[in-house]
């Protein structure tokens, strides 16, 4: 829903093109995995598919799931991980979605061995496809970061992220908690990767000292499962598996997460932070807080569609 939400932003500031919308898709070997259920953790299961089709229907946006109804001037995503055959060769506007996973070996995998499909890295090889026309980032320091990975600095635009561009706004909310410990969950596992959940819950319940304790539960993750591991281990800890993390980190004193895009809400609004990757870093990555980033990208679209129709 990240990208979903983010793309819609975009579109809003274009009421006068003509837009049509669509779940994330795959095409190729891709979508073989997808319909042979095999990806049902990804952007592309039926669960994910399923809840950006109801917000595009809730809206009453023209929806051309898999792109095939029209002959399209531009496309508009926020993942390149998979670039899909109808796509190609066309303008794309790529925008990115959040925080990117760590560079792991299998990063080091995907960049170097040609056969191996960037997806296998996660979010670390996002930017790496080069099929897009622009690239529309988070902040400088992102813009460094995507340089230094080898994405071509001439098609990067610092424009900000439309979902964490204005992170104040999470502070009016009606959340009825306050000056809590939030702990932020990820769904590694749900991706085939290892987590130490026991360990997280344990280091939160150290941390909260006796403070009231709420998790958020990652939208992929198996919610019965975590939800027993958290009773375990922390009996009185308050369990979401849905609704606004945004407003919830606004609302609380002390936030913990282990990779989650989320941590830059926290930074953003000064929260005592805990996580699993270098916050000095981190605060270098911040998305840019100036509330512009859908018209900031909505411009750069308008750039390649008049460049387009030249």
């Amino acid at each position: 829903m990240n990208q979903t939400t983010q793309v819609y932003r975009v579109a809003t500031q274009m009421s006068d093109v003509d837009a049509w919308f669509s779940p994330h898709y795959a095409t190729g070997f891709e979508e073989w995995l997808r319909r042979l259920r095999l990806a049902e953790f990804t952007v592309l299961g039926r669960k994910h598919v399923n809840r950006s089709l109801r917000f595009f229907r809730e809206r009453g946006l023209r929806i051309d799931y898999g792109g095939t109804r029209n002959d399209y001037d531009l496309v508009v995503t926020s993942s390149d991980l998979v670039v899909q055959e109808n796509i190609r060769r066309r303008p794309v506007v790529l925008i990115q979605e959040g925080m990117t996973d760590p560079e792991t070996w299998l990063f080091r995998l995907a960049v170097r061995v040609p056969c191996v499909p960037r997806w296998v890295a996660g979010t670390a090889t996002n930017g790496l496809s080069d099929e897009y026309s622009c690239f529309c980032v988070a902040s400088k320091g992102y813009r460094d970061l995507f340089i230094r990975k080898g994405v071509k600095a001439d098609k990067i635009r610092v424009t900000g992220i439309p979902n964490f561009d204005h992170c104040r706004k999470y502070c009016e909310n009606e959340f009825p908690h306050r000056g809590y410990v939030l702990v932020c969950t990820s769904d590694l596992r749900e991706k085939y990767r290892f987590e130490n959940r026991a360990a997280l819950i344990r280091r939160a319940v150290d941390i909260a000292g006796g403070r009231r304790l709420i998790f958020k539960l990652h939208p992929n993750e198996n919610v019965r499962r975590a939800a027993l591991e958290i009773r375990r281990l922390a009996p009185h800890a308050l369990v979401y598996s849905s609704g606004s993390a945004e407003e919830m980190i606004a609302n609380c004193d002390v936030f913990i997460t282990r990779y989650s895009s989320t941590v830059y809400v926290a930074l953003a609004l000064g929260k005592e932070v805990h996580c699993d990757l270098d916050q000095e870093e981190l605060r270098n990555l911040v998305p840019d807080q100036h509330g512009q980033a859908a018209e900031n990208i909505a411009a750069v679209c308008r750039e390649l569609l008049a460049a387009s129709h030249f």
